[in-house]
C-alpha cells in the first residue's frame, strides 16, 4: 500500500518539481456566480428552459460515490467479488467506470459525487466492517486511492464535467485515529487538489454531517464549519475551491454552514412527497446567512421517473439541481445500483434507463 505524505517537503523533487514548474494543462473550470454555475465561463444548459422552468446554471449530478472503492479488511473483500470473476478488482472498478462517463454526460450529466472513503456499498448499513478509506489513521493520503481519483479527474476535466468530491463518510471516519488527523486529512486533500492542477472540482467535507454515526466533533453539526473554512483558504496561486458539507435526507442546514458554504447540499432521502422538496428549497433560503448561492440535491433514493411529479422535476420546479441515489436492492439483478459494489457503471437498468432518459429531456441533450 503506497502512501502520500502530508504536503511539505517529503514530496519528491520530480513531482514538486513538474508540478509546481510545468502544471498539467487543464481544459475545465467551475465558477458559481450568485445562484448559478458556469462551466469555462458558459452558464451550464445554456439558455435552455424545460415546461417554462429554467434549466440553465443548474448542476444536474449522481450519487457514484465508489468510483475508487477498495476494501483494506481481509474479512470482508469476499463481499464484493464481481459475478463474473469470483474476485474483486478495484482497477476494473474504475476502468469501468471511467469508460461509462461519456455516455452519462451524453445525456445531459454534469457532475457527480465521488467520496475519498465511499459510502455504504449496500446502500444502507447498521454496521461499516470494511475499511474503504483513501486516508490512513494519521491522515495521509493512500497513494492507490488516489491513483484511481485521478484517472476519474482527469477524464472529467477533459469531458467537462464537474465531479464533487466528498471526503469522510460516516462509519468510516473513525478509521482515522484523531481530531489532528481529520484536520491534516482535508488540508492533506485539498492541496492534493491544487497539485494536481484541478479547477472543476467542487468538494464536500462529509456526507451527511448531522448523522450520529461521526466519531469525531470536528465533523458534526456544531463544527463542521470549521472544516469547510479550512478547505476553502488553502488557496494556490489564487484559486480556491468551492466548499460544502451536506445533510441527512429533509434536513435543513443550519446558520454557521449557510454562512460559510459557496453552496448548499440538499438530500432527498426519506422525502416522498416531491413538494417537500420545493419546501426544503425554500426553507432553506430563510436560514440565517443565506445569500444566492446554488441549491443542489446530490442524493436522492426517489425515482417514479415516469410520473408527472417526482422529487427531480420538483426540484427543478424550485430552481434546484437534482443528483441520483440508486442502489440494489434486496434480489435485484447486477446492473441494478450504481452505489452497491461491485458496481455496474452502465445505463442498462431500468431505473437508470429511466434517470437517464428524464434527465435527457429536461436538459436538452
Amino acid at each position: 500500500m503506497t502512501l502520500i505524505k502530508p504536503i511539505l517537503f517529503l514530496f519528491l523533487f520530480n513531482f514538486t518539481f513538474s508540478s509546481v514548474f510545468f502544471p498539467q494543462e487543464r481544459k475545465t473550470t467551475v465558477e458559481i456566480k450568485a445562484d448559478k454555475f458556469f462551466i469555462n465561463g458558459k452558464l451550464t444548459y445554456e439558455g435552455r428552459t424545460w415546461k417554462g422552468k429554467p434549466i440553465e446554471g443548474l448542476l444536474m449530478n449522481s450519487r457514484m460515490v465508489q468510483g475508487i472503492f477498495d476494501d483494506l479488511n481481509p474479512e470482508t473483500v469476499s463481499n464484493w467479488e464481481y459475478p463474473d470473476t469470483g474476485k474483486w478488482d478495484p482497477e476494473r472498478n474504475t476502468d469501468e467506470f471511467i469508460a461509462n462517463m461519456e455516455e452519462w454526460k451524453r445525456h445531459g450529466l454534469l457532475s457527480f459525487t465521488i467520496n475519498l472513503q465511499g459510502g455504504s456499498p449496500f446502500g444502507y448499513s447498521q454496521s461499516q466492517p470494511w475499511n474503504n478509506s483513501a486516508f490512513t489513521e494519521k491522515g495521509e493520503l493512500r497513494g492507490d486511492f488516489m491513483k484511481r481519483l485521478n484517472k476519474i479527474l482527469d477524464k472529467a476535466d477533459e469531458l467537462g464535467m464537474v465531479p464533487i468530491v466528498g471526503y469522510f463518510y460516516f462509519g468510516q471516519d473513525q478509521r482515522l485515529e484523531d481530531e489532528k488527523a481529520v484536520i491534516a486529512a482535508v488540508q492533506n486533500a485539498t492541496e492534493w487538489l491544487h497539485e494536481n492542477g484541478y479547477k472543476n472540482v467542487l468538494i464536500e467535507i462529509n456526507n451527511e454531517c448531522d448523522v450520529d454515526a461521526y466519531d469525531h466533533e470536528i465533523l458534526k453539526p456544531e463544527r463542521i464549519h470549521e472544516l469547510i473554512e479550512l478547505a476553502k483558504n488553502v488557496e494556490r496561486n489564487g484559486y480556491k475551491f468551492y466548499v460544502s458539507t451536506s445533510y441527512k435526507g429533509g434536513a435543513i442546514p443550519k446558520p454557521n454552514v449557510v454562512k460559510v458554504s459557496d453552496f448548499i447540499l440538499l438530500h432527498g432521502n426519506g422525502v416522498s412527497n416531491p413538494d417537500r422538496i420545493v419546501v426544503m428549497v425554500n426553507k432553506t433560503k430563510e436560514v440565517e446567512g443565506y445569500n444566492p448561492m446554488p441549491i443542489l440535491f446530490n442524493e436522492d433514493d426517489h425515482f417514479d421517473f415516469d410520473k408527472e411529479l417526482n422529487n427531480f422535476i420538483a426540484a427543478v420546479s424550485a430552481n434546484a439541481s437534482w443528483g441520483l441515489f440508486d442502489y440494489r436492492m434486496k434480489d435485484e439483478s447486477f446492473e441494478q445500483g450504481y452505489q452497491s459494489v461491485p458496481v455496474d457503471w452502465g445505463t442498462n437498468s431500468d431505473r437508470k434507463k429511466g434517470f437517464f432518459r428524464l434527465l435527457k429531456e429536461i436538459t436538452g441533450s
